[in-house]
């Protein structure tokens, strides 16, 4: 088994080391990832300029690829350029804070694997649900589990992708599992008014994931009652339903 890892919190993340290690018991694990930060980049990609790519050492060991480019990018330029077999999974994170509600059309996490479901490789992202001091060694035990699970069944949809978001607690008080669907709220934004030392103003924006609304079959409550929560996501956002109302309309 061939797993292709990625991320957005940049190839020197604690993450996604952490994930390499648990992965490579059980499968050959190849890293293309972003060779700095590039949370909430979406899933843009790199088109006006030329992606570089280095490899990367660790304690001493080569440890993969890293380029100038978003996740979609590492994903993209793996599987068409840099890895001589097409991976049989694509994994991205473990990310550092919760990719919930609508975050997950900004998230970069996201959308590494959501690259990986376009081309037709079953996927999924993972994130650690804190900002502070993290402790990934579950998340990526639950990760090498999930690998198992997406082999031995081989009935992940095209186009489809798994969001797993893991609670950060101590791992004897996770619940359980609990597959449920996006939450409805959104971060809650502002914009930090600041003026630098020329006396130019600059606007820093921050914010927080929202309370959750209470919806137990969502992401937000699953994770606040101390469950791992898996979404699946379709790539493809028609909304079918609005489709036929929408043909009622008269465009002339």
């Amino acid at each position: 088994m061939n797993i292709l890892l990625t991320n957005d919190d940049g190839i020197f993340a604690e993450g996604i080391n952490v994930l390499y290690k648990a992965l490579k018991r059980i499968a050959s694990v190849d890293v293309v990832a972003p060779d700095t930060e590039r949370s909430a980049v979406g899933h843009a990609i790199t088109l006006s300029d030329p992606l570089r790519v280095r490899k990367v050492t660790r304690n001493g060991s080569f440890f993969g690829y890293a380029t100038t480019g978003t996740p979609a990018d590492c994903v993209k330029l793996a599987i068409s350029a840099i890895l001589k077999k097409k991976p049989d999974i694509v994994v991205s994170g473990i990310n550092l804070g919760p990719n919930v509600g609508y975050s997950v059309l900004y998230s970069g996490t996201v959308s590494g694997a959501s690259e990986g479901a376009i081309i037709g490789i079953p996927s999924f992202a993972i994130s650690l649900a804190t900002f502070e001091k993290p402790d990934y060694r579950f998340a990526a035990g639950f990760a090498r589990r999930l690998v198992k699970q997406i082999m031995d069944n081989n009935t992940m949809p095209a186009g489809t992708l798994l969001n797993v978001n893991i609670p950060a607690i101590d791992s004897k008080r996770i619940k359980g599992v609990k597959i449920v669907k996006q939450t409805k709220t959104a971060i809650k934004e502002r914009f930090d008014k600041r003026e630098d030392p020329r006396k130019r103003t600059y606007y820093w924006l921050t914010g927080e994931v929202v309370e959750s609304d209470g919806d137990n079959d969502a992401d937000i409550e699953a994770i606040r009652k101390r469950y791992i929560s898996i979404t699946p996501i379709k790539c493809d956002m028609t909304d079918y339903g609005f489709m036929e109302e929408l043909k009622k309309w008269s465009f002339e």
